[in-house]
């Protein structure tokens, strides 16, 4: 692991410190495998990278079955947020924590009885997972101030890109993408496609979408270029590599994408591109601003080390990093809209929840990217752009 930081990592500083002072450091003082863990998290965390992180063998085998898409437990992505609270990114559709209600946000306060602060998250994810008709109690807290006691059986959880793919008010093609990291995520996104090839207009929705692999992001902006490029990765050394669309795009419709600070890494990519390229507007609220690509690397005894090995830059060379994109039509939600229902429509204030749909429209920022896309479809209506 000394090694993969010393060669690999984006920072050639190291955090201010001379990476060599760690090479020998526990030389006759590791006794136990568990030692060896914990030396190397240390080591790690001195880089204060929260992407660059070790992963046991059990967070490291759940990452790569994210990626053949398959998972065991309740149907959670499950996050940190600035006040390191465990808190739910996404309930992924059709699972037991969709089924019982659990939203995004929801902090959870302990799992089994245990309580989740101090818990990092893939401590936390272990709790969560266990053999499939076993169940897990969970406390959440939801808007800061209703706690919620609920049981769920654990469950095998496969995990589907394309959450939704429908027609919605007539003749607009509507596609929720809720994740980037399934080796599946680029046939479902044709898959979807080719279903909406009938619409006039197409809704790509990337909001709570965490981000997942590079490959996916570039695969998915390409369906829908016609040239240009997509992003630049740029390395340690300040080598810039750039991957160019490849000019056959699967889809040449009018486009609008919605974002929101739930959409990360990814999703940033695909966003960026699309509306650099000028093929895309963005409709929401600011991303979450996450411009690093981390190396996955299995260690000899199962576990890993994911290590930040460059940055991106979207086509006009801007670096996103902790900043964000911002839509180009800004529609933010208040604590009264989200109450009120008017959220992203997979998120309900009830519990249990009741069951929402995004054709009835009272997704604030989906009625708006509607709106726009109706527009600039009428012969000679360009599109437009303006405050909510």
């Amino acid at each position: 692991v000394w090694h993969l930081i010393r060669d690999d990592y984006l920072d050639k500083n190291f955090n201010g410190q001379a990476w060599s002072r760690w090479e020998h450091r526990y030389d006759g003082k590791l006794k136990t495998l568990a030692d060896a863990h914990k030396g190397i998290e240390t080591m790690l965390a001195s880089l204060a990278d929260r992407y660059t992180r070790f992963l046991d063998v059990d967070a490291f085998d759940d990452e790569r079955a994210q990626i053949d898409a398959k998972l065991f437990g309740i149907g959670i992505q499950i996050g940190m947020d600035d006040h390191k609270h465990i808190i739910i990114v996404t309930p992924i559709e059709g699972t037991p924590a969709d089924r019982a209600g659990l939203m995004s946000a929801d902090e959870i306060l302990e799992i089994n009885g245990t309580p989740t602060r101090g818990l990092t998250v893939e401590e936390a994810a272990k709790l969560i997972r266990g053999a499939v008709q076993t169940e897990v109690s969970l406390v959440v807290l939801r808007h800061n101030k209703t706690k919620i006691k609920i049981s769920l059986k654990r469950a095998e959880i496969p995990i589907h890109a394309v959450q939704t793919a429908k027609m919605i008010d007539g003749d607009v093609g509507y596609i929720r993408l809720s994740t980037f990291i399934s080796q599946e995520t680029s046939s479902e996104m044709r898959e979807a496609v080719d279903k909406l090839a009938k619409s006039k207009a197409i809704v790509l929705d990337l909001r709570d979408n965490p981000g997942g692999l590079l490959a996916n992001a570039i695969e998915i902006a390409n369906m829908f270029l016609e040239g240009g490029n997509i992003v630049s990765t740029v390395d340690r050394d300040g080598y810039k590599s750039e991957m160019r669309a490849d000019g056959k795009p699967l889809c040449k419709k009018p486009l609008v994408v919605l974002i929101n600070k739930g959409s990360a890494s990814a999703s940033e990519i695909t966003s960026g591109a699309l509306r650099d390229n000028n093929r895309a507007k963005l409709v929401g609220s600011k991303s979450f601003g996450k411009g690093l690509v981390q190396g996955i690397n299995r260690l000899e005894d199962g576990s890993g080390v994911n290590v930040t090995i460059a940055r991106y830059l979207t086509p006009n060379d801007t670096d996103i990093n902790s900043k964000g994109i911002a839509p180009d039509l800004l529609v933010d939600l208040s604590e009264k809209d989200l109450h009120d229902g008017k959220g992203p429509w997979w998120l309900d204030p009830t519990f249990p929840r009741t069951r929402r749909v995004p054709e009835d429209l009272k997704d604030m920022q989906l009625k708006r990217a509607v709106e726009m896309l109706k527009a600039t479809c009428n012969a000679g209506t360009p599109l437009a752009i303006g405050s909510p």
